[in-house]
């Protein structure tokens, strides 16, 4: 076990230094590792920040009202009302595998970072790697200049390596003996240079573009389609209907990506306990929180813009949906079966939407007929996600109110959800509003068992375990859901 003692310094920061520290290295010179950015591929302000947010009012105001002592106070309260999982914070391989290799070799390696004293310990305390530790406390924010301070009383100057990954780690890599910079950008990448003109680059390589695109969720805009639906069933194809049929898909698209990206950031315990969801892009690191935190209102101000191009009806049902939905990521997504009434209430939203911007009037049959089959599309999805958790053994998770036990009761309200979709939908079919659109209103009838075997078939798929945990997404990808979907687009030509 090692020993610890608490390092002295005029600014009174926190740190934990092994009594090692003060004799001859056995072998090399310490190396001193960054946390966020560097160690971690996260930043632990903001995760404590992400963490804090959905637990209430209260805590936020604390949170601003923290800010009147300065950035280190903000830290530190934040810190201290958050519960963070650390074992499973995005840990950068790289910086690890230079760690392991500089323990091996008998060096001693220190973590310095201006994260809170708690996010410091607890991380030590779980890798089990560190000699000692520094970091931030109520009062100071160990950072730049004062970082290198502290080292330079600690290990002298250019008496240790440094690992660091952004502008405020030059005060500490001029005093260093080696450099390491991580995953630096082309700037920091050139003073460095200057600087150090032997740094060692750590990086991971660059993801490109491919991470926004998961992160915006782009397979995701073809729910969005669902704008066009009153278009397409009242027939009322005219260039200017067209046209701002597609304004308002581009700006439900916006505004859905900047709810997916919410979404993301206020799930991130929760998707890194996740065998799949764990591989996010703000889950995993990929994607950094703050790029995220920006992107919100840049998503959500574009959207406002198209939508202002359209009609301010339209501007109210877009500001609506983005309330539902966000009231759905911050609190009825823990709500039995509200969750999934919520989601449907979405999914016709888009559809109430369409018909707003393009001045057409919804049938009470089209609104009846959204809400059973999205209400029985999104139950299949939750029972996805119960089934998963039964296979891997997991336990019930403690943000949602349902059970494993609850498989049965959940498939059961699909099928029914669904089967009165179809009943609907037949009984639209004998009314007298479908005679005004339709020359061969008979021909309809084939969409009954089509949809019939279409649900039947991905309850069966779930059961299976043959299904992603969105039947919308299976469906995109499905030969066979492509073939039904073709087949109904056939009738209702025909029946036109």
């Amino acid at each position: 076990m090692t020993l610890f003692r608490k390092f002295s310094t005029a600014t009174g920061a926190r740190a934990m230094v092994s009594e090692a520290a003060d004799t001859e290295f056995l072998r090399d010179k310490p190396l001193v590792v960054d946390l966020d950015g560097s160690l971690l591929l996260t930043d632990m302000l903001y995760e404590s920040f992400l963490d804090v947010v959905p637990i209430g009012l209260h805590a936020n105001f604390a949170a601003v009202r923290a800010l009147a002592n300065g950035k280190a106070a903000v830290k530190h309260h934040l810190a201290q009302t958050s519960e963070l999982d650390y074992a499973t914070l995005p840990y950068n391989t790289c910086v690890m595998d230079l760690i392991q290799s500089a323990k091996a070799r008998g060096r001693k390696v220190y973590l310095a970072t201006a994260a809170n004293a708690k996010h410091a310990r607890a991380i030590a305390d779980h890798l089990g790697i560190f000699d000692g530790w520094f970091a931030s406390d109520e009062k100071t924010n160990l950072s730049g200049s004062l970082k290198a301070e502290i080292l330079t009383a600690a290990f002298g100057k250019n008496g240790f390596d440094y690992i660091g990954n952004d502008p405020s780690d030059f005060p500490v890599w001029e005093i260093a003996d080696k450099a390491y910079g991580v995953n630096l950008s082309n700037s920091v990448k050139s003073r460095l240079v200057a600087l150090k003109d032997d740094y060692i680059a750590l990086d991971d390589g660059n993801a490109g573009t491919r991470p926004w695109f998961k992160a915006l969720r782009l397979h995701q805009y073809v729910k969005n389609l669902l704008v066009f639906v009153p278009l397409a069933t009242s027939h009322q194809f005219t260039l200017a209907n067209i046209i701002t049929d597609v304004t308002a898909f581009v700006a439900f698209c916006a505004c859905a990506s900047a709810v997916y990206v919410l979404n993301d950031l206020l799930d991130l315990k929760s998707d890194r306990a996740h065998p799949s969801k764990r591989a996010r892009p703000f889950a995993s690191g990929r994607l950094q929180l703050r790029a995220g935190l920006l992107m919100v209102p840049a998503l959500l101000l574009f959207s406002l813009m198209l939508a202002t191009k359209i009609s301010l009806e339209f501007v109210g049902v877009l500001v609506g949906y983005f309330v539902l939905t966000s009231a759905y990521s911050f609190y009825l997504k823990r709500k039995m079966l509200v969750d999934v009434v919520v989601l449907a209430m979405l999914y016709t939203t888009r559809i109430v939407a369409g018909g707003v911007a393009g001045e057409i009037q919804i049938s009470q049959w089209l609104f009846i007929f959204s809400m059973f089959i999205f209400t029985s599309l999104a139950l299949i999805k939750r029972y996805v996600e119960l089934a998963r958790r039964l296979d891997c053994g997991l336990p019930d998770r403690s943000d949602r109110d349902y059970r494993i036990g609850d498989l049965d009761v959940v498939a059961a309200l699909a099928a029914a959800a669904g089967l009165n979709a179809i009943t609907i939908f037949a009984l639209y079919v004998t009314s007298p509003d479908v005679q005004k659109l339709y020359r061969h209103p008979k021909a309809l009838w084939l969409i009954c068992p089509i949809l019939l075997y279409w649900i039947g078939r991905a309850l069966m798929m779930a059961h299976r375990r043959q299904m992603d945990d969105d039947p919308i997404v299976f469906a995109l990808r499905d030969r066979i859901s492509a073939i039904a979907i073709a087949s109904i687009a056939a009738v209702v030509i025909i029946a036109i």
